[in-house]
């Protein structure tokens, strides 16, 4: 079954298959919401007369039971038919005879699609939004229980100053605060409705797209239809660079952990059923699971790249392109899920070592601490700065290990409350709970 069939001409088997790709994989991801488009468009069409109350009641009512269908994974694409939009219409059709052919009036599969997309992107950003929170709390936790464990901070991989286990962690809860501030501005271009641009032109039909909007928990519309058309590809690409940011976090904190996993360091240590050993060195403990979460990770910071391009040079309107970016984009989520859910246990599992700082190689870490006391003995700093370098090429070096640090994010002063504080208040503004109560009130019996 083809939408767009008019008369017997069938498409070469070839052209069909290229065409069509992994899209049916794919689109059985947007059957849920491709059928709470068209639940929310059956009643805007009855609203402006185009469908009787008691045709909409019909339509509604068998496009629940496609909906239970959709979350129990019964719901399948048969292979006559070409994408999820045709199988849920045929469905309707062989229920409702031609009440359900009635349902594409006023719309095109084009916006059916838009549609689609942008409630599926904005389920998964709310999914991965809470699997992102309670790894932020373990950081904090981590980085509350571990605030008096130092280790050496560097820079250019060259012993620098003195940090801490606190900070670490700290640092990387911080950087979930950033990241979860780019997912909101995602979901901010995803949650706009852009239902009824139809094939991206509008319809001379007397629509009511606010109705729309309304019933499917949109929190604005797309208004412009052209641009609503033109916003595949950028909702797209914005939702990406948000998982970027936050693979971005996770590769990075990765790195670290193999770092101070390595001997050589020998900062941290994790239980061996959490790591793997080698065929033929018995003394090994790979850090493998962080190693595939860096590379997986690095592999999604390229996602904005990949739908960049394969979006560059597209004029206004539809094209075939952008059925692609599917394949790109939806399974990162999952991945980016994954990649969470392993770090979780790893740092849920970590040992830190004590007491790293009192090696006699890191006590150059403690330079700028007796710089700085010099200065506060009222020395200048550049003279501080001379005086402590000059003792240590000469080997007179002195150091005390204490550590003072009280300014806000410090050491000594951490800041996690203002950190959990940062996070509750960009959490608060998603507005969430509007969603649910919109597709809820769609749902119910």
């Amino acid at each position: 079954m083809k939408l767009w069939s008019k008369d017997n001409t069938d498409t070469s088997k070839q052209v069909e298959k290229f065409t069509v790709g992994k899209d049916k994989e794919f689109d059985l991801l947007l059957a849920p919401f491709d059928v709470l488009g068209s639940m929310a468009h059956a009643k805007m069409l009855a609203s402006v007369g185009l469908l009787t109350n008691d045709e909409a009641a019909s339509i509604v009512d068998e496009l629940k039971n496609i909906h239970q269908l959709t979350q129990s994974s019964e719901l399948t694409i048969e292979d006559s038919v070409e994408d999820i939009h045709s199988q849920v219409e045929l469905l309707l059709t062989q229920k409702l005879g031609d009440t359900g052919k009635k349902i594409h009036s006023a719309r095109s599969r084009n916006d059916q699609v838009l549609v689609d997309v942008k409630l599926f992107l904005r389920n998964e950003i709310e999914t991965l939004v809470r699997e992102v929170q309670p790894f932020f709390h373990l950081l904090l936790e981590q980085s509350e229980k571990y605030k008096q464990h130092l280790f050496p901070g560097y820079t250019h991989l060259q012993l620098a100053m003195p940090s801490s286990f606190g900070l670490w962690f700290g640092a990387y809860a911080e950087s979930l605060v950033d990241d979860m501030i780019t997912l909101k501005a995602a979901y901010e271009v995803v949650n706009k409705n852009p239902l009824g641009s139809a094939a991206g032109y509008g319809s001379s039909f007397p629509i009511n797209r606010t109705l729309t909007t309304q019933l499917l928990g949109f929190a604005d519309l797309n208004y412009n239809v052209v641009y609503a058309q033109m916003g595949r590809g950028k909702a797209e690409r914005i939702t990406a660079m948000a998982l970027a940011n936050l693979a971005d976090t996770l590769s990075r904190l990765s790195m670290d952990a193999c770092l101070y996993l390595n001997q050589n360091f020998d900062f941290v240590s994790f239980p061996s059923e959490l790591t793997t050993g080698s065929s033929i060195m018995p003394h090994k403990k790979n850090p493998d699971v962080f190693e595939l979460i860096r590379s997986h990770c690095n592999r999604l910071k390229a996602l904005p790249n990949e739908i960049m391009l394969m979006t560059s040079n597209l004029p206004s309107g539809y094209h075939r392109d952008l059925q692609l970016l599917k394949e790109h984009l939806f399974p990162a989520f999952q991945t980016l899920k994954d990649c969470l859910s392993m770090a979780s246990l790893m740092l849920s599992n970590i040992s830190i070592k004590e007491n790293i700082l009192l090696d006699e190689k890191y006590k150059y870490l403690f330079s700028v601490e007796e710089v700085n006391k010099l200065v506060l003995q009222g020395v200048p700093f550049r003279d501080a700065y001379k005086q402590v370098g000059m003792a240590i090429e000469e080997g007179k070096f002195n150091h005390t290990t204490d550590v003072n640090h009280t300014h806000e994010g410090s050491i000594g002063n951490l800041c996690n409350d203002k950190i959990q504080g940062m996070m509750q208040q960009t959490l608060d503004q998603f507005g969430f709970e509007k969603v649910h109560a919109a597709i809820d009130q769609l749902l119910k019996k």
